[in-house]
């Protein structure tokens, strides 16, 4: 039983992962950057997205062994340099990953299944994590986009080299929890 929940949750997790990926390249895409396009990663085929390790042994690691079912997927390539606006329309694809993941918890929550609500709250828990202001996730690059533009290239200068190893410490320390599982089961008692 333990190995087809796991499954279940690596399974949910490529769903979730692929609308993600997916949301950036169509958000950039729109906003004139030809790259994703290029990359293949205008599809919500998630092969195009996977990442082996982040996408599906990590998770299943997680899952069998207690720890939060996270992971990533293959980054989205853009270019900013071919928006009209680099770091408005940076923030905005930065944005459309974890609103993809808000609007598909929402949308699951319509639905009266267990699984629904399964993927739903996956989905939420991903939007929440990719908020957070540490690189590589989106809410870095919102963050350093919102920021005056030489603060910001000092910002990532300093933290772009540590961001998985911040993420890790927190993960292991359980203060990724006490971060993110408040706010998740404040939005998720208001969806379910």
């Amino acid at each position: 039983m333990e190995i087809i929940i796991a499954l279940l949750s690596v399974f949910s997790l490529v769903i979730v992962i692929s609308m993600h990926e997916f949301c950036h390249a169509l958000a950039a895409d729109k906003l004139g950057d030809p790259t994703p396009r290029a990359y293949g990663r205008l599809t919500l085929n998630p092969i195009a997205h996977v990442d082996p390790i982040g996408t599906i042994l990590l998770p299943l690691f997680g899952a069998l062994s207690g720890f939060p079912v996270i992971g990533w997927a293959k980054p989205t390539p853009i270019d900013p340099y071919n928006f009209k606006n680099p770091r408005r329309d940076e923030t905005i694809v930065a944005f459309a990953g974890p609103l993809s993941n808000f609007i598909l918890a929402f949308l699951l929550s319509l639905f009266h299944s267990s699984f629904a609500t399964y993927v739903g709250n996956i989905s939420l828990f991903l939007g929440i994590f990719n908020l957070l202001p540490i690189p590589p996730l989106d809410g870095s690059k919102i963050l350093l986009n919102l920021l005056p533009v030489d603060e910001a290239a000092k910002i990532e200068a300093s933290f772009e080299h540590y961001g998985y190893l911040l993420i890790a410490l927190l993960l292991i320390s359980g203060l990724l929890g006490k971060i993110i599982y408040p706010i998740f089961y404040f939005v998720s008692n208001l969806l379910y």
